[in-house]
């Protein structure tokens, strides 16, 4: 067999879920093909506790940095991570998030690793003007870049500082659909383990409960229907500092026993079958995959017009929504809970067919073979 090449996967923190529908880090190492790669997951602060789930990659590395040692200069974490990589010998490094890209675009002018691909998960990271100048300077033939969605791509690009249509692309995010269905449980069952009654219209949100979700928004709204449609809920799955406050505002509007804030919960995908319509008010979004696992319910989506989601919304048939506008809001839950029970449904199942036929994991895996692949490729070549 001929020799494997060596691929490093760096992320920020270790977040290893046990189900990887929605993983795209893992997503990554599953398609690259075993025989032709071996693959070690890194991770630059954090580890699993006993019992909790590990990277599918060939091995995984635990840095353990504190928060203060990878801020500034970071210059120990630097070191470390510099001797690893010159010790391993990589062909590719990946990297997730401005972290660790930053730190390997500085590292890579002696490590020279053949390929390196700096995926951004969202907007914002290059907004300051000593990072683009920094990332100018240092970016060369050996980097790749790759935003998450065509309007991260669209950000890398409009920052000026090295991102090219030449070394930046767009792979779109996707889930792993089969897997996240398997997960689901059905609308009755569902409603018996939420404690949700089962006659009732429900409208869903999962979301940690923070103020750039918007779910305040999403309360306000409601508050102005429910009058006209009794027999409607609202259930948000989520937990955060937000919590208190939108308890508070359930008071103030009076929807208490018609508003619920559910918590966490483990593995949320399993209860989405509950609802009747899928939303998400946020007022910022990068990836936008909670949009997605909505859609893997067969559930109608209602979402903010956010560059991340609003191809998403329109391909699906959804109904876009103005970031913190109530009035857009309540028009667009008025519109589907003005719908008969079999045209909800259709409105779902539109989303669902959508969602196969653009957001599929094996798409998203061919595009990242594909990446490291020519990108390889391209680097022997140019090999003196």
């Amino acid at each position: 067999m001929s020799q494997r090449s060596k691929v490093l996967q760096l992320q920020p923190d270790y977040n290893v879920k046990a189900h990887d529908f929605a993983d795209l880090a893992e997503q990554i190492v599953k398609a690259l093909p075993s025989d032709r790669y071996e693959v070690t997951a890194a991770f630059l602060r954090g580890k699993p506790g006993p019992g909790e789930a590990v990277s599918r990659a060939d091995r995984s590395v635990y840095f353990e940095f504190s928060d203060k040692s990878l801020k500034g200069m970071r210059l120990r974490a630097m070191w470390q991570l510099y001797k690893f990589c010159r010790r391993e010998k990589f062909d590719v490094v990946i990297c997730n998030r401005f972290k660790p890209v930053n730190m390997m675009l500085a590292l890579n002018r002696w490590l020279k690793v053949p390929l390196c691909i700096g995926i951004s998960h969202g907007f914002g990271e290059y907004d300051r003007f000593y990072r683009r100048r920094q990332t100018q300077r240092l970016i060369d033939r050996h980097w790749r870049f790759v935003g998450v969605s065509p309007a991260v791509k669209h950000y890398l690009l409009d920052c000026d500082c090295g991102f090219t249509d030449q070394n930046t692309y767009a792979i779109t995010n996707a889930i792993d659909i089969e897997q996240a269905e398997g997960l689901q449980h059905s609308r009755e069952k569902a409603r018996e383990m939420l404690g949700i009654d089962p006659s009732v219209r429900l409208i869903g949100a999962l979301g940690r409960l923070v103020p750039v979700k918007g779910h305040i928004y999403l309360l306000q709204a409601f508050a102005a229907l429910k009058d006209k449609y009794p027999n409607t809920q609202l259930a948000i799955i989520g937990a955060g500092r937000e919590e208190s406050r939108l308890a508070a505002e359930i008071d103030r509007l009076g929807l208490s026993g018609r508003a619920h804030l559910l918590g966490f919960k483990e593995i949320a995908l399993q209860y989405i079958r509950a609802f009747d319509i899928w939303t998400m008010p946020s007022l910022a979004e990068g990836l936008g995959l909670a949009l997605l696992e909505g859609m893997s319910g067969h559930l109608p989506v209602i979402a903010s017009n956010v560059p991340a989601m609003l191809p998403l919304i329109e391909g699906a048939g959804g109904l876009a929504i103005t970031p913190k506008d109530v009035p857009t809001l309540q028009a667009a839950l008025d519109t589907y809970l003005g719908l008969s029970d079999d045209e909800l449904k259709a409105k779902g199942e539109q989303a669902f067919r959508y969602l196969q036929q653009h957001h599929d994991i094996e798409e998203f895996r061919r595009e990242y073979l594909n990446l490291i692949d020519s990108g390889l490729e391209q680097a022997r070549k140019e090999q003196p």
